[in-house]
């Protein structure tokens, strides 16, 4: 996909799925997914907007789409190590009786299993980057963890650690240790070992699959919830949006210099915040269709260098889609 055709739908982004589609069900809005609630499963529609320091800022074209298919990757190839939420990725709507109907034109919906979620983001690091690294700067433990001293910004750490943050109810999650996980029943002990153990593969599967790509996945969040009291990875898995990917063959070279790797995530966007002194408080900047453009270019970049596929978009537009998934809640929720 061209960077100009990408800069022609600029104006046709996916902003939400309207309240009419989820035919009078529950209906919540993330920051970046709505979620129509059905008896014991959901619909997860990506929208294509975009978010950063916990505020939704714009929307960036094929972003939705991008994630969903990256994540669908990723439960497919991790299958293995854990039971995920992934019902069906509806590329076709059903009638009643389970027979297709016609193409749906929607890559950015997932029909899921309604799970028990832990009140716990998982974030496995490889390298010392991000809040980690600010947080080391300062002198502070990470999630209770005291590095040693001497370490360098992007520095891989001899072994992955996992950092655990306490879910939020609004704002941002909460650094905490894993002495404190078990001491306040957040979890059990025995439910945080298999977290921890289960983090860890599902960690070295992605940095293994990602290396393919000529890329390194630096740190990455994970999400788990129980369904019939199995352990279950839910949300997302290993997206630009969730993760820190680099390109490979420039790291050594770059971080002996002294230099930032090179990017292949929304840090840039953040970054470019961050330099009109936007950090989640106050108005926000207007963000230009340069930026908007730009930012989905590296989505596109990411699913194929990812997934190993040229990116072509399934998604129609808009109006369009949106009537395909009213009818994907009509008949795999209602029905």
């Amino acid at each position: 996909m061209t960077y100009e055709r990408i800069a022609a739908c600029l104006g046709a982004s996916f902003e939400s799925l309207p309240d009419e589609a989820a035919h009078g069900l529950p209906l919540y809005r993330g920051k970046v997914r709505d979620v129509v609630r059905g008896k014991g499963r959901l619909l997860l529609v990506a929208s294509d907007r975009i978010s950063a320091f916990d505020r939704v800022l714009s929307s960036v074209p094929y972003k939705g789409e991008v994630l969903a298919r990256i994540a669908a990757y990723w439960f497919e190839q991790t299958a293995d190590i854990v039971p995920n939420h992934v019902i069906a990725r509806p590329a076709r709507a059903l009638t009643a009786s389970g027979a297709p109907g016609e193409l749906v034109g929607t890559g950015r919906a997932t029909l899921v299993a309604e799970a028990t979620m832990l009140p716990l983001e998982v974030v496995v690091r490889g390298y010392l980057a991000g809040s980690s690294w600010r947080d080391y700067q300062a002198g502070r433990p990470v999630s209770g963890i005291a590095l040693p001293r001497g370490l360098a910004c992007n520095e891989k750490f001899p072994v992955p650690i996992i950092t655990p943050s306490r879910k939020a109810a609004s704002g941002h999650d909460e650094p905490v240790s894993r002495a404190d996980i078990i001491a306040e029943g957040l979890v059990s002990e025995e439910l945080w070992r298999e977290v921890e153990r289960v983090s860890l593969a599902l960690f070295r599967r992605g940095q293994e699959l990602a290396s393919r790509g000529g890329l390194i996945l630096a740190d990455t969040k994970y999400e788990f919830g129980l369904v019939d009291g199995r352990l279950t990875l839910c949300d997302e898995i290993h997206t630009p949006d969730s993760s820190r990917y680099w390109w490979a063959d420039s790291y050594r070279a770059r971080f002996e210099a002294g230099e930032p790797p090179r990017e292949l995530d929304k840090e840039p966007f953040r970054r470019w915040l961050l330099e009109r002194g936007f950090r989640g408080e106050g108005e926000a900047p207007r963000i230009p269709d340069a930026v908007r453009a730009e930012t989905a270019w590296r989505y596109i970049q990411a699913y194929e260098a990812i997934v190993g596929e040229a990116f072509e978009p399934i998604a129609v537009e808009p109006q369009a889609e949106t009537a395909l998934l009213a009818r994907i809640v009509e008949e795999r929720l209602l029905a």
